[in-house]
């Protein structure tokens, strides 16, 4: 996906980044998930597919 696909893309800032001093992620979907820094919007940015997400953040919660 090129920045142009992805300029319609819906940014938001995961509720468990709220209190970590800024140092935080944004995600997005466009047919993928997408994340990026959010303090660099327009730096580099990932896209994963939905079943790699998926997996995931199921290993994230499981390590929680």
């Amino acid at each position: 996906m090129d920045r142009e696909e992805l300029g319609g893309a819906m940014w938001r800032k995961p509720s468990y980044s709220g209190a970590n001093g800024g140092n935080c992620v944004e995600v997005a979907s466009a047919g993928k998930v997408l994340v990026r820094d959010s303090k660099d919007p327009d730096g580099p940015q990932l896209a994963f597919g939905r079943a790699a997400w998926s997996a995931f953040a199921a290993k994230v919660k499981a390590q929680a």
